[in-house]
Formats: C-alpha cells, structure tokens, sequence
C-alpha cells in the first residue's frame, strides 16, 4: 500500500536532503529535533487537567479528564525517543488525547535517558515508578486493579520489560499491556529492517545508534536489550501491539505476537497500512494516528478487572 499523502511528503522531504542520519547529529540535535517535530500532533487537546508529581524523586506527569473525581482506571505511559531523547514536551498531546478520549488517567514517566545514563538507568526508572504509583494508589488516583502499562518505540519496550520484571517479583501486574512499534531486537535481525531501514525518516541509524548510546557495551542479546527472544512471556496479562507498514520494527513486534500466543499469552496485533514509525505522534497530518489513539482509547477504558 502507499504512504499516506502527508507522511509520504515528508519521507520526499527526508529523501531529497539525502537521507540525514542520527549518527551525525548530536544528542542535543536529536533531542531538540524530536521536540520540534511535536507540532505534527495537531491541536493541544485541552480538555483534560494536568499536573506534575515528584515521587520519591521521580517526576511524573498526571493526565486527568477534566473534573475527576476520585480514583480512575489509569494508563503509566512510557515516552519513545530511541533511549536518548523524548519526554513530557514530545508526547504532550498523545497523553492529553488518550486521557480524554479514554476517560481514564494518564501518568507518564519521566526516565532518565541515555548517553548520560546508559542501561539499566531507564529500565529501573520505570519499575521503580511503576511501583511507587502502585503502593501510592490514593495519592496518584488510581484504580490498582486497572492499570495500563504503554508506550511507544523504545517506551514499548521499557513497558514490556516492567512487565516481566513484576511478573519476577511476584507483587502485582498490570491489567493489560499496549505496545506501539515496540523495538524489541537490539541485533536488528528481521526482514523489515532491510525493506523499511533507510527511506522512512526513523531508519535503522536511527534505532541501532539509540540501542548503542543505552545499553553502551552490552551483548545486543541480552534478555533485557532484546526482549523478543525470552522465554518467560507465560503469566503476562493481554498484550496488544501496534504495528506499522513501513517501519523498520515491524516484523520484530508481530513475531513477538507470535511468540506470546506460543506462550499462552493472549492479546491481538495490528498492522497500520500507509504509516511509518512514530504515526501515533503525527496525529495532525495522519488519518491512523487519529484512527489508532480512538481505538488504544477504547481499548483501555473498557478492560476490566
């Protein structure tokens, strides 16, 4: 299938300034670069309240609908940015949107990223938040038996890994996980990696520079850098993934489907035609992104305990 109009004119644009590669920039270019790309969202959704928490040290940000009361079933929300860059300035408009349309709370964490603090610095941030929003249930609002764990790219997989990390730990777990183009193979092993890797803005420099900068050293098999491999899936709870045509993770998130249903996990797998890795930021030029925060929306207000 094509690219959607407006994605398609800027993989033109990408193209034709010959292909510029993360590689090249530097870690405050990326950074400030992803920051800038946020108009892409469309128009701030405003409503919905938000506010900014420190728990314990980490800083979270809290998305309400507006007037609230009392605790509410709630999405921890993961940004993506490769490991090194994103955050609440990013995905400003994706946590408002989904706490609107959901009608649930949204909280976001803020992890440290790479290549300041190389793994297990983001890994650790987001169990440790995960937690501490768990046993602080009154105070963040929340629904214990309801909680989302999501995100996006590399938030997808800091999700998936906090997931298996509880499952460890044998305290709680989440009532579902949604993961949006989750990177999952730090050895970049799947066919899309090849067809989809240099032409689609987010390319494979991109996601193997990100991968580098994070876990600095570390075998890129390692059950914590690429998550697709493991063998410890059984007792997750309903894992939803995202996938998109033209990315370069694609196949690497529908084998993981493939995986978990091997494993006894169930959940569901869609692919978005005509979209490229990181369409559910460009709900202000693509017609799936508007389409898929609708149905993530739907997905999380009506799982039940």
């Amino acid at each position: 299938m094509a690219l959607e109009p407006e994605i398609a004119r800027l993989v033109k644009e990408f193209i034709d300034a010959g292909r510029p590669s993360s590689r090249l920039q530097s870690i405050e270019e990326r950074r400030a670069g992803y920051i800038a790309s946020a108009v892409l969202a469309g128009e701030t959704e405003w409503r919905v309240s938000t506010e900014d928490l420190e728990l314990e040290g980490l800083t979270l940000r809290v998305v309400s609908p507006l007037n609230a009361d009392g605790p509410l079933p709630t999405v921890i929300y993961f940004h993506g940015g490769c490991f090194v860059s994103g955050g609440f300035a990013t995905h400003d408009n994706q946590l408002r949107q989904l706490a609107f349309y959901s009608g649930c709370r949204v909280i976001a964490v803020q992890y440290r990223l790479a290549p300041e603090h190389p793994y297990p610095a983001a890994h650790d941030d987001a169990e440790r938040a995960a937690n501490l929003i768990w046993q602080h249930a009154e105070l963040t609002g929340v629904i214990r038996q309801r909680i989302t764990l999501a995100g996006d790219s590399a938030g997808a997989h800091i999700a998936l890994i906090t997931a298996l990390r509880l499952k460890a730990s044998s305290d709680w777990l989440p009532a579902q996980l949604i993961l949006i183009y989750p990177m999952l193979d730090a050895t970049a092993q799947s066919p899309s990696y090849e067809v989809n890797g240099d032409d689609y803005i987010i390319t494979r420099d991109t996601l193997l520079s990100g991968y580098e900068a994070y876990f600095q050293g570390l075998d890129p098999g390692h059950a914590e850098a690429s998550p697709l491999f493991r063998q410890d899936f059984a007792g997750l709870p309903p894992v939803h993934i995202v996938t998109a045509e033209f990315d370069p993770l694609r196949d690497e998130g529908e084998a993981l489907f493939s995986r978990l249903t091997e494993q006894g996990v169930s959940g569901t797998c869609q692919r978005y035609p005509g979209v490229i890795h990181g369409f559910f930021q460009l709900g202000g030029i693509s017609q799936s992104a508007r389409d898929v925060m609708q149905c993530i929306a739907r997905q999380i207000s009506r799982r039940e305990e």
